[in-house]
């Protein structure tokens, strides 16, 4: 790999977001541009109103580029890449979870790499997901999930969670690719992203939470999920980012809840919403999740949001926003 020194902080330095109107990336942006870095964030439409958010963010004027470039596209990759000490490359398809968003993230994520090779980037940050750790059917439920798991690619194809094979794949492609072209890689691996928005729409995550606001979900399911809060993921990739020593997969998590807690917990904070009381399961024992570490991060410095907090500060920002009543 190549030597890489942590800068004190980022000025004079630049560094590329990619899908940087995204949640994650928003954050992102936000808190480099706030660390003094140079940021080119690529976006498939400088002008588009859903980006109005970033330009609009302390030190953008300045120090903000946004730049027309799809992951799907290399040489519109390379140009936007072109002169940045580093690379977060955060972009990833949302939607439904359906095996049209494979080819994308995996083709994407290996276009930002081979883009980040060909300029000589000093390091780059990818944000894979939880999805490409825990997936595995034969890992013992009493283990604690650490950075060594990895989820079974068949099967993940085999039961159609599309959007863990595909993550699973297009990182262990980034493995590949930095170790036969010598980049410096580190790897973010989070849970479900929450918190509060900096751009203008909902995205997938946040539906999830709003779908028991909004009395469209009339119960809740037998299921678990673990949590994160958006601000400490974007603090996380800096941190990979600045400390050299950072190397490997980072685990991103707060909580695990079970969405019979989830609901009883945005109840209690938000009794005016109809938060729907029952399970769609009434045959089967609450389902229980997996234990994980977080220790990687927590020794850079890491503190994560109590999820509860999160999810206070997540919906006061959606109504503030009109997007809730």
């Amino acid at each position: 790999m190549p030597p890489f020194r942590a800068p004190v902080n980022g000025h004079g330095r630049t560094v590329c977001v990619t899908g940087a109107g995204g949640f994650v990336a928003s954050w992102l942006v936000k808190l480099l541009l706030e660390r003094g870095y140079n940021v080119r964030g690529t976006v498939r439409s400088p002008d588009d109103p859903k980006n109005a958010h970033l330009k609009a963010l302390e030190g953008a004027a300045d120090r903000l580029i946004l730049c027309k470039a799809d992951v799907l596209n290399y040489e519109s990759l390379r140009a936007a890449i072109e002169g940045c000490d580093g690379i977060f490359h955060t972009a990833c398809p949302v939607g439904p979870d359906d095996l049209k968003m494979v080819e994308p993230i995996i083709t994407g994520t290996k276009n930002v790499l081979d883009a980040a090779a060909d300029t000589g980037v000093r390091r780059v940050v990818f944000t894979s997901s939880i999805g490409a750790v825990y997936m595995d059917p034969n890992r013992d439920p009493q283990a604690v999930v650490d950075e060594s798991y990895w989820s079974d690619v068949e099967y993940c194809f085999n039961t159609k969670y599309w959007y863990c094979y595909a993550k699973t794949v297009a990182e262990r492609a980034a493995w590949k690719i930095a170790a036969e072209r010598d980049l410096n890689l580190v790897v973010v691996n989070p849970v479900l992203v929450v918190g509060p928005l900096l751009q203008p729409t909902v995205n997938a995550s946040i539906e999830h939470l709003m779908k028991y606001l909004t009395g469209s979900a009339k119960t809740y399911a037998n299921a678990v999920q673990a949590y994160v809060d958006v601000r400490d993921v974007a603090a996380a990739h800096l941190a990979v980012y600045e400390n050299p020593s950072a190397e490997g997969r980072y685990i991103c998590a707060e909580s695990m809840l079970h969405r019979g807690d989830l609901v009883r917990i945005l109840a209690e904070l938000f009794p005016e919403y109809p938060v729907p009381t029952k399970c769609s399961d009434v045959v089967n024992p609450p389902r229980k999740g997996y234990k994980f570490s977080t220790r990687r991060l927590e020794d850079l410095g890491i503190k994560f949001t109590p999820v509860e907090q999160c999810l206070y500060e997540t919906i006061k920002n959606l109504k503030e926003k009109g997007l809730l009543p």
